[in-house]
């Protein structure tokens, strides 16, 4: 039983957790939703001084929860990557610091095995499984055929899901970040409006989400152009139902031609009430398992970081203290840390 003390800071998120063996005893998140709300999207450079204000406040409050101290840990886990590179800085330095001072070992987590991962604070993960990773900036499938390892079956050849959804909501006028109020928008439309869904060719699990969002956009201008009404609702419904069909229905041939077990949803877009409610009712009776996360699980957080991260320690698989940050760090990598 290992004790975990863990740094995530790769976005507008900062956090820190403690991981006692099983037992997670804190997990505490500063967000900046607020102070980048009003620029519609994170900026990197307010985003990394936001971290280095953050990041001794988050660690003592977690220490307070937690009533433990930096002494007790068995080892230091951060996000390396993939991220801002600014913001992956400030948390690798930190944990850097502690690792160093307190002679601990650092183990160098990957973010959206961090998202995977966080599925086991509510269920067995079940081998082999395909993992939906959906995000403002990240689409991908990854297929495991057991812990700890990754392949990449599927992949966006443009815009992330959740990219998508910020950028149409500000098209029709929705506040940042864009899921949430679409997807409450879309509970009372209809899918009036016809929009295209990229990428049905057989032979691919990848994904496009470029045309769907400029099809949006060049709607919204020509109906305004004309002085037409936008029925916001019914757009947020006719592109909530093009942009989740194209993840379930990837995913579910995926699945199929993989022979899962359990297909599992991560990241900020598994918290998409359509998605969640679409996968259940067509995998119902197919004999694959789903797993979704908490709520609380699909934004960022370091409970998820530190679930990796003991997995990471139990095969002493430690980084050195000379590691960079890598904003583009593939998943399938995670064991390369030069």
């Amino acid at each position: 039983m290992s004790n975990i003390l863990a740094i995530e800071s790769s976005c507008d998120e900062t956090a820190v957790a403690v991981l006692k063996g099983d037992e997670l005893l804190a997990n505490v998140i500063s967000s900046q939703i607020d102070v980048h709300r009003k620029y519609g999207g994170v900026m990197p450079e307010i985003a990394s001084r936001l971290h280095v204000e953050n990041i001794g406040v988050c660690l003592q409050e977690a220490l307070k929860k937690s009533k433990m101290d930096l002494k007790d840990f068995d080892a230091f886990a951060v996000t390396r990557g993939p991220g801002l590179v600014g913001c992956l800085h400030v948390g690798l330095q930190a944990a850097k610091t502690l690792a160093l001072l307190y002679d601990k070992p650092l183990i160098a987590v990957h973010h959206l095995a961090g998202h995977i991962y966080a599925n086991e604070y509510i269920g067995e993960l079940k081998f082999p499984l395909l993992a939906v990773v959906v995000s403002g900036g990240n689409t991908e499938l990854v297929y495991m055929p057991r812990h700890m390892e990754f392949e990449v079956i599927g992949q966006t050849r443009d815009d992330a899901v959740g990219e998508c959804y910020d950028k149409v909501a500000r098209v029709l006028g929705l506040p940042y970040p864009g899921g949430l109020p679409i997807d409450q928008n879309a509970k009372i439309g209809k899918p009036t409006y016809d929009l295209p869904l990229p990428l049905r060719k057989e032979g691919t699990y990848d994904f496009s989400y470029s045309g769907l969002k400029t099809a949006v956009i060049n709607l919204v201008h020509t109906l305004k152009s004309r002085g037409e009404e936008i029925r916001v609702p019914d757009m947020c419904r006719s592109f909530q139902d093009r942009a989740i069909e194209m993840i379930v229905g990837h995913a579910l041939k995926a699945a199929g031609d993989k022979g899962v077990k359990e297909i599992v949803l991560s990241g900020g877009v598994s918290a998409n009430s359509y998605l969640r409610q679409e996968m259940e009712r067509r995998l119902l009776n197919s004999g694959i398992e789903v797993l979704l996360p908490p709520l609380w699980c699909t934004t960022d957080n370091a409970a998820m970081i530190a679930k990796v991260a003991s997995h990471l320690y139990d095969m002493n698989f430690f980084a050195p203290l000379d590691i960079s940050p890598d904003p583009n760090w593939k998943i399938e990598d995670y064991r390369k840390l030069s």
